[in-house]
C-alpha cells in the first residue's frame, strides 16, 4: 500500500453564501429610449417581478408593476390609451403616477385604486428606475453624471447589446479590481492598473498595451493599446471612457456596462459603445466603427458569460498580492443591500489601491513572445 503524505495544513473551503434575497438600492439602466417609445407597453422582468414600460401621449416614459390591482391582469399585455396603460382584462386605466384615472364602466374610482410607480430618469438616450427597498426616492447625490457628447453631433448613437446572465449581479462588480482577467479574457495587456473607492463610486484606472499574438478589431490599424476610466456609479451602471491607440492616432469611445437583476441569481447584462466622430468621417462610416469595436468588445463579454456560467461562487477568494482589493470592493458593494442607516464609514471612505504590475507584465510578455515564436514556426 503507498501512503501519500498530503501534510498536516487544513484544505482551504470555498465558502459561498445564499445570494441575498434583496435587491441594490439604485439606480438601474432598463435600456435605450428609443427601445420604448414606440407607443406600445413593454414589458420587463426586474427586481423579483413584472413591470410594463409604456410612453404616454406627452412622449415621457412611464413604469409600473404590471399586474393591475383589481383582478391581476398583465398591463404589459395591454393598450396605451393616451397618457394611460388600459388593463387587457377589465380596461382598468393606471397613470403613469401610478393611479386608476379610468374605469369605463364604473360610476367613480375607488380611492384605493393605486399600483408602484417606479421613479424614472431619462438622460443620455436611456431610461433609468430607482429601486429602494426602504421606499425612499433618490437622493441628489446618487444621479447618473451625464455623458459629454451623448446626443450630439461629434459622436455617434449608441451601439447596444444585451443578454441574460444565471447568476448573481456581484460577480460582474468584482472584475472592477480583478486586473489580472484582462490578460486571459479580454487580450489586453495591463501596464497600470489602480481602484479608487469613494462614496457611491467605484472607479478602475488602467492601461494595457496589444498582445501581438492576438488580433485586434477587425477593419482597424494594428492596435498599440488602451487608456480606460471606468467608474460603477451605485451598484449597477458603469461608464468607461475608454481610449483606443493606433499608430495613426487615438479613437476615443465610451463604453457602458450596466445590469439589472431579474431575480437573486439572474440578471440582464447591457453594454452599449458610442465613438467620437474624426474629421471627415462620414456618421455612416463612424457608426461603421462602433459597430466593429462594439462587436469586438462582445466578443469578451461572451468569454466572461462562459466563465460565470461555469464558476463557483466564492466569499472567501484565496488571493494572491497581484489580485486586487477584492474584499474591498466587496465592502462598499454591500452599501447597496442595506438600509442607508447601516451603512459603515468603512464602506464609503475613500479607499485608494495601485497593483505593481511590474512582475505579470514580464511573465505576459514572455508568454506572449513565445506564442508569437510558435506562431512563426507553423
Amino acid at each position: 500500500m503507498t501512503i501519500v503524505d498530503t501534510g498536516s495544513d487544513e484544505i482551504r473551503r470555498i465558502e459561498a453564501a445564499a445570494a441575498p434575497s434583496r435587491f441594490a438600492r439604485g439606480w438601474h439602466c432598463l435600456g435605450l429610449i428609443r427601445e420604448f417609445a414606440d407607443g406600445e407597453p413593454h414589458a420587463i422582468e426586474a427586481f423579483g417581478t413584472k413591470l410594463v414600460v409604456f410612453a404616454g401621449a406627452d412622449g415621457s416614459l412611464n413604469v409600473l408593476d404590471a399586474y393591475c390591482r383589481h383582478m391581476g391582469g398583465d398591463l404589459s399585455a395591454g393598450q396605451v390609451k393616451g397618457d394611460q396603460i388600459a388593463c387587457p382584462f377589465h380596461d382598468w386605466r393606471w397613470g403613469g403616477d401610478g393611479r386608476c384615472k379610468q374605469i369605463p364602466y364604473a360610476r367613480r374610482v375607488p380611492p384605493l385604486a393605486r399600483t408602484r410607480a417606479w421613479p424614472t430618469l431619462e438622460q443620455d438616450g436611456m431610461l433609468f428606475v430607482w429601486n429602494d427597498p426602504e421606499g425612499k426616492p433618490p437622493p441628489a447625490e446618487v444621479t447618473i453624471p451625464r455623458i459629454e457628447g451623448a446626443g450630439t453631433g461629434e459622436w455617434t448613437d449608441w451601439h447596444w447589446y444585451s443578454t441574460v446572465i444565471s447568476s448573481n449581479c456581484r460577480e460582474i462588480v468584482d472584475n472592477v479590481v480583478d486586473m489580472a482577467h484582462f490578460f486571459y479574457i479580454h487580450g489586453s495587456l495591463p501596464t497600470f492598473f489602480k481602484n479608487v473607492f469613494e462614496g457611491h463610486t467605484a472607479t478602475q484606472y488602467f492601461e494595457g498595451a496589444a498582445r501581438a499574438d492576438l488580433p485586434g478589431p477587425e477593419g482597424k490599424p494594428p492596435l498599440l493599446g488602451t487608456l480606460s476610466v471606468a467608474a460603477y456609479h451605485g451598484p449597477s451602471f458603469m461608464i468607461d471612457d475608454l481610449t483606443y491607440q493606433y499608430a495613426d492616432g487615438d479613437l476615443n469611445t465610451v463604453l457602458l456596462n450596466c445590469h439589472y437583476p431579474i431575480d437573486s441569481n439572474s440578471f440582464v447584462l447591457q453594454y452599449g459603445i458610442m465613438v467620437r466622430k474624426s474629421t471627415g468621417v462620414s456618421e455612416e462610416e463612424a457608426m461603421a466603427t462602433a459597430v466593429s469595436l462594439g462587436d469586438w468588445v462582445k466578443l469578451g463579454f461572451e468569454q466572461d458569460v462562459q466563465i460565470w456560467k461555469n464558476k463557483a461562487t466564492v466569499d472567501n477568494p484565496l488571493l494572491c498580492e497581484e489580485d486586487g482589493p477584492v474584499y474591498q470592493l466587496r465592502r462598499w458593494y454591500q452599501q447597496f443591500y442595506i438600509d442607508v442607516a447601516d451603512i459603515a464609514p468603512e464602506m464609503v471612505n475613500r479607499f485608494e489601491f495601485e497593483i505593481d504590475t511590474t512582475r505579470p507584465t514580464q511573465s505576459w510578455n514572455e508568454e506572449v513572445r513565445r506564442n508569437v515564436e510558435r506562431a512563426a514556426a507553423r
